[in-house]
């Protein structure tokens, strides 16, 4: 059947008749139904069309453009304009007294037509929000006693047409401020469990609460402080995921029990999403005994999310990273309910204390290691959170330092060459992504109790260079950090191969021949004096240097070798004053 003209489903929509028009947009929305990027067959179009145009004219070389360079200017295309009219048309019929199919209709052609951010001129004006947000229950106002209960499928549309709008419209997001959206959705989340809701309006109902926290700065902060959303969300969560207490902070958590559904997945890691948005901020401020109660109540049951399976390894990785990130902005003062579970049969224990939680994080972290994909994305939230928990909790930094880095018996390899998770970690430290290897650098120097000499042992000092360098400890020592006293873990064949040990590259080196053997003084001299002169000329070619000499100053920084030398030369001469004082 013949894709309807669209001058007449325009002529059907003012016409006014609802079975007609209702009949014609339920048409159009079959053919569109699949239809995300509006745009996508025109570029192509375009693209072809100038493709023969270069061909014609002999052009040898001919590079596309990129399809924002095509979407850039749309003002005038009268698709586009046919849409925007089909818009307005519809938009202006839902203000109407319509039949439920009709209204049905009109709400599943606006989901597709904004799905087009060139044609969402007439749904992001106040009225045309307030519209959709009166058929999606939210309309708010501070006389109302109780918030509008959705009316089934038509307020999970007009909720569908608002995500997408919001989403792609900054004049959209303004407006939703103004109507104040997030104060409708705060109060219908506080009847979550009361009502008899789908589970595609309370999917909705999170997604657009997402959304609006994600975009608007002012809209998260209205959501944290003036509603309380923290402890909104967290209800909400605990509701969703049917939670049971065995004490203040310990929830009941069946291992074996099947895994989370995949309504209740997705619900939850919308609510774990916006929860993220609205705590981001937590960990540098300052929290109260009430605030400090409610954030480890939330961390009991982010344990219990790290403990629980979704339907698929891909899906729980997703869910697992959700509760990750959250884990991350809370206070470090209240992850010790992640520690605090009693040791039952199964469980990982150490030191008398309840690992399962570390176990779960570190076999994570070994995942996405693995994946390689989008590294500062997926790994550094979670080395962030096990870097700043083994800072304070001694049990988790030993527990993961047996786990990380085990006494060292293999001394003939470099550290970085291998399967084990130093030798990964160790990779990461000169990775290209300078917040990826200053956090695998960072994780692995607090496992060593920020002990420089244990730290270049499991390392190499070629590869802790870069983080010695900017914690000024080229010279040694160690980091600020307070720990317990250092024991002795040296293996027998560490201690045997230590004297051999290249301390650059970590590992037992074959002893090379000495290129300066049988070479006269005068020879050693000549060649000593040659690559003096060699670096001289990089450093000064030929305004701008190719290389800097620089030097370790006697607070264990890099500086400019000149520089350097001038500073130990002072200070030298200051204490041969002193001594002659003496």
């Amino acid at each position: 059947m013949p894709a309807m003209d669209p001058g007449t489903l325009l002529d059907k929509l003012e016409s006014g008749d609802q079975e007609l028009v209702q009949k014609a947009l339920a048409e159009y929305n079959q053919e569109n139904s699949q239809c995300f990027f509006f745009n996508a067959e025109q570029r192509e179009e375009r693209k072809r069309q100038e493709l023969e145009e270069f061909k014609k004219k002999k052009f040898r070389d001919w590079v596309p453009k990129s399809d924002s360079d095509y979407d850039s200017d749309n003002s005038e295309d009268p698709d586009v304009k046919q849409r925007q009219k089909l818009g307005e048309l519809v938009i202006k019929f839902l203000n109407r007294d319509l039949q439920p199919s009709c209204q049905m209709a009109c709400l599943e052609t606006i989901r597709i037509l904004s799905r087009d951010k060139h044609a969402l001129s007439p749904f992001t004006g106040r009225s045309a929000i307030q519209t959709l947000a009166q058929y999606a229950g939210l309309d708010y106002s501070e006389e109302m006693e109780m918030p509008s209960i959705p009316d089934g499928e038509s307020a999970v549309e007009a909720l569908k047409g608002l995500c997408n709008i919001i989403y792609n419209s900054v004049e959209a997001q303004e407006v939703a401020k103004e109507l104040r959206l997030v104060c409708g959705l705060a109060r219908r989340l506080k009847l979550y469990n009361e009502t008899r809701s789908s589970h595609e309006s309370k999917f909705f109902d999170l997604r657009l609460l997402f959304l609006l926290t994600a975009l608007s700065v002012d809209m998260r902060k209205q959501l944290a402080q003036e509603l309380r959303g923290v402890s909104l969300l967290t209800d909400a969560l605990e509701s969703t995921l049917a939670l049971k207490w065995s004490d203040i902070y310990e929830v009941v958590t069946d291992r074996l029990a099947p895994p989370l559904g995949k309504e209740e997945t997705e619900r939850v890691m919308e609510i774990l999403k916006t929860l993220f948005n609205i705590t981001f901020d937590i960990s540098r401020r300052e929290v109260d005994e009430e605030d400090a109660a409610l954030y480890r109540h939330l961390a009991a049951i982010l344990r219990h999310c790290l403990l629980r399976q979704c339907d698929g390894e891909d899906r729980t990785e997703e869910f697992h990273g959700h509760t990750v990130n959250l884990l991350v902005n809370l206070p470090l003062m209240c992850l010790d309910v992640l520690l605090t579970p009693k040791v039952e049969q199964g469980s990982v224990e150490y030191m008398g204390m309840n690992m399962d939680t570390v176990e779960v994080l570190i076999q994570f972290l070994d995942r996405r290691l693995d994946r390689g994909h989008k590294l500062r994305e997926t790994l550094t939230p979670v080395l962030n959170l096990l870097t700043e928990s083994s800072r304070v909790h001694r049990e988790t930094r030993k527990f993961l330092r047996a786990k990380v880095l085990p006494p060292l018996r293999d001394v003939k390899n470099r550290p970085e060459v291998g399967n084990t998770l130093r030798n990964k970690l160790v990779r990461l430290m000169t990775h290209v992504d300078t917040d990826v290897k200053h956090c695998a650098a960072e994780f692995l120097f607090v496992l060593c109790k920020e002990n420089v000499s244990r730290f270049v042992k499991y390392t190499g000092y070629g590869n802790a260079a870069g983080l010695l360098a900017a914690r000024g400890l080229l010279a040694g020592g160690r980091g600020e950090g307070r720990y317990s006293e250092d024991e002795d873990t040296d293996t027998e064949e560490y201690r045997e191969a230590k004297p051999n040990i290249n301390p650059v590259t970590g590992r037992v080196e074959e002893k090379q021949p000495n290129p300066m053997d049988g070479m006269t003084e005068e020879q050693k001299e000549y060649e000593a004096m040659k690559l003096v002169n060699m670096f001289d000329k990089l450093s000064r070619y030929p305004v701008e240097q190719i290389i800097q000499p620089m030097g370790v100053t006697s607070d264990g920084r890099l500086e400019p070798l000149d520089e350097a030398a001038q500073k130990m030369l002072q200070r030298q001469e200051s204490s041969d004053l002193e001594s002659d004082s003496d």
